[in-house]
């Protein structure tokens, strides 16, 4: 009896070392399976997720109904595959175009009695919502607030949705995808000296204001192989009309439509580098000023405006 149990006992012994060899040799298996088993409805919660305001953000379950105050969180989630969870957008959301039969919250301005109405076990929103916000958290409801500033801010914007839904593992897809998006952009223009780089002026406004360094627009200029320059200023500012003239950019970029006409008939313009050769081009202002998944389709925009003949599509 003795001599069996010391048997089974060392037969068990090699079981768990074999099992254990083998765990330890396929380390991206066991990271699979725990990736999966993470991703199954209900798996992976409660969640916590710190969000871009310094909240530690808890998420009971799964979300099943969630209100998006922002367009680009709204943009998130339906590229994560989960716009059918959505229940609330504002009058700003125009895309997908399902948005347009989905419940309306307000615009910058949210209507707070709305949104409880619609019994949300998520909100997502931005620090443009301002006291929003709070007022929502004070009413028991489950908010993240995102605030990309930079394209890895969109990737981390991206995550941050990806884990508070359970639809992590599409999140680190989709930022996969723009990489790649992204990287194609960049070697195509990674050859060109920086001296040779055209100047490029932003205008987001006809009064005029641009973007500075800070800005996510600006890094998408600069990977695109253009020279931002108002690269020294912060933020979005207001610069004056001779600056720009003295600046003399090569080509002039508007997040406005139609603005070639008045941006080129502006007193003294038609000394600047950019309105002599006619390169004003007005951008898609959803694809370059909104933080979401189609920002690298605003950067690809950017380089075939740029350097049309590297960026051909014939």
């Amino acid at each position: 009896m003795k001599r069996r149990f010391h048997g089974l006992f060392a037969w068990m012994m090699v079981l768990v070392l074999v099992l254990g060899l083998i765990g330890c040799g396929n380390p991206d298996a066991a990271k699979e399976e725990k990736t999966q088993a993470e991703q199954k409805p209900g798996a992976s919660f409660p969640v916590t997720v710190q969000d871009d305001s310094g909240a530690e953000v808890t998420v009971e379950r799964e979300p099943k109904r969630i209100v998006s105050l922002i367009p680009s969180t709204t943009e998130i989630a339906f590229s994560l595959g989960i716009g059918d969870r959505i229940v609330g957008v504002t009058t700003n959301d125009n895309y997908p175009p399902e948005v347009e039969k989905i419940e309306k919250v307000g615009d910058i301005n949210i209507n707070v009695e709305k949104v409880l109405e619609l019994k949300p076990d998520l909100v997502l929103a931005s620090p443009l919502n301002g006291e929003t916000v709070e007022k929502l958290r004070s009413l028991g409801l489950t908010v993240l607030s995102v605030d990309a500033q930079s394209l890895e801010g969109v990737y981390d914007s991206i995550r941050r949705v990806g884990k508070a839904t359970g639809a992590l593992k599409q999140a680190e897809q989709l930022i996969d995808e723009m990489e790649k998006e992204k990287e194609q952009v960049v070697r195509k223009v990674a050859s060109i000296p920086e001296e040779e780089r055209p100047k490029v002026w932003v205008e987001v406004d006809p009064t005029p204001y641009t973007v500075g360094g800070d800005t996510f627009l600006n890094e998408l200029i600069t990977l695109a192989g253009g020279r931002n320059v108002a690269a020294e200023m912060k933020g979005w500012p207001q610069v004056s009309a001779e600056q720009v003239i003295k600046w003399n950019p090569d080509v002039i970029l508007t997040t406005y439509e139609k603005a070639d006409k008045s941006v080129a008939s502006r007193p003294g313009w038609d000394r600047i580098a950019a309105v002599k050769a006619k390169r004003i081009h007005s951008l898609n202002p959803d694809l370059t000023t909104r933080p979401g998944p189609r920002v690298t389709e605003g950067l690809k925009q950017i380089a075939q405006i740029l350097y049309p003949e590297r960026f051909d599509e014939n």
